[in-house]
């Protein structure tokens, strides 16, 4: 949610067109409604307001200075990454791609594929270029561990 949110504020503080984040506002909104399940369920809604003043404090706060917001999205590109890093990390560890769905990889790598492509048409923002194409190469680095792993399973 904080990679999105960043994405999202870094996108309309360089003032690029709506059709090159639109979907991040939905992802968003549906990334807070499932947290607000969440807590409702895990009877914390109390932390929501929390959540509600970090969020704002954090939006506003990160135009404060045009250095915050580019460090902030780096970041984000470093996160981002460390996830998919330590995914790959279970996936060699555990030799078994188990029910990680090669589909979901393969789409999302997929998408970077196209944002890629979009970028450099629309507004050609090299760190927006060098966090589509890191995810680009993680995301099919994953899927083809979960392919070669599926494969060696089956052969078992």
């Amino acid at each position: 949610l904080f990679s999105f949110l960043v994405f999202l504020r870094y996108q309309i503080y360089y003032g690029y067109p709506l059709q090159t984040y639109l979907e991040y506002p939905i992802i968003i909104t549906q990334d807070v409604i499932l947290l607000l399940f969440i807590l409702r369920f895990n009877g914390n809604m109390k932390r929501a307001f929390c959540y509600a003043v970090i969020f704002w404090g954090g939006w506003y706060m990160l135009t404060l200075r045009k250095w915050i917001i580019d460090l902030a999205m780096n970041l984000c590109t470093f996160i981002s990454a460390a996830s998919k890093l330590a995914q790959l990390r279970c996936l060699w560890q555990t030799k078994d791609s188990g029910q990680v769905s090669a589909l979901t990889w393969s789409m999302s790598a997929y998408t970077c594929a196209t944002r890629i492509v979009t970028t450099v048409m629309t507004t050609n923002d090299l760190a927006v270029l060098i966090r589509f194409i890191t995810m680009l190469i993680l995301n099919i680095w994953v899927t083809a561990t979960i392919l070669h792993y599926r494969k060696n399973k089956k052969a078992d």
